[in-house]
């Protein structure tokens, strides 16, 4: 079967990302609802660069209080940034300028899969693009996502299922202005604070290229692909 790359070029709102991830869950999941007969859609990830924006995860969706909202909407040095809701796992996180947002959306069964086991292939695939591509230490630890070292987190991880159909995924930072995080308590991990490949020294590369980089060492790893097809996200419209 083939991956499916759905990049979105440029800076874009998360609100356009989440559809265009929706339309595709809803495909998968019609898909297993109604067809024993037709092939399955091919798994596809997105990638994109988002507008600043604070997102929470399901634990605290309803629960971010106005005031902590309008601190985080406030304006800043660097601009202002939205908030929004997420079905995904995990606390409240930033995603920018500078960071790649990857959502892979597959079924673990397909690819014989578990929720654990489809972490780690995440959890790997980073630290491959991390160590391999860029030179830059890596590894995971005892607290969710990657990390330089034991404090310097450099990618979030938060991922949702429905009938083992994956949806959201990663926020990398890649040359995002780590201020952003000084409004958060990332991930609800104190004493913890954010890095990204261009403070560990990695020269400067674009979140397009990271982006393909990504889902190059993670279809390497994803049993059943046999090559990665780049698609339009205007072709999904």
């Amino acid at each position: 079967m083939h991956l499916r790359h759905v990049h979105i070029s440029g800076l874009t709102q998360y609100a356009y990302a989440a559809q265009v991830q929706d339309r595709i869950v809803a495909a998968q999941l019609a898909h297993k609802a109604h067809s024993i007969t037709v092939s399955a859609p091919d798994p596809v990830i997105i990638t994109a660069e988002f507008y600043p924006v604070y997102t929470c995860g399901r634990r605290e969706v309803g629960g971010v209080s106005q005031q902590q909202k309008d601190l985080l909407t406030a304006p800043t040095a660097m601009g202002r940034a939205d908030f929004r809701e997420a079905l995904r796992g995990g606390q409240t996180t930033f995603h920018g300028p500078g960071q790649l947002v990857a959502y892979p959306i597959l079924d673990l069964k397909r690819h014989k899969l578990t929720p654990r086991s489809y972490v780690c292939l995440l959890e790997k695939s980073i630290i491959r693009v991390c160590q391999d591509d860029f030179g830059i230490a890596a590894a995971t630890t005892k607290d969710p996502g990657v990390w330089t070292d034991d404090t310097h987190k450099i990618c979030a991880l938060g991922i949702h299922l429905r009938r083992n159909i994956t949806s959201h995924g990663i926020g990398f930072n890649v040359s995002t202005d780590l201020r952003w995080f000084n409004r958060i308590v990332a991930c609800g991990l104190e004493g913890k604070t954010a890095t990204s490949l261009v403070r560990e020294g990695a020269e400067l590369a674009s979140v397009e290229d990271v982006g393909r980089l990504f889902v190059q060492r993670l279809s390497e790893r994803l049993e059943g692909i046999q090559d990665v097809i780049i698609t339009s996200h205007a072709d999904l419209n």
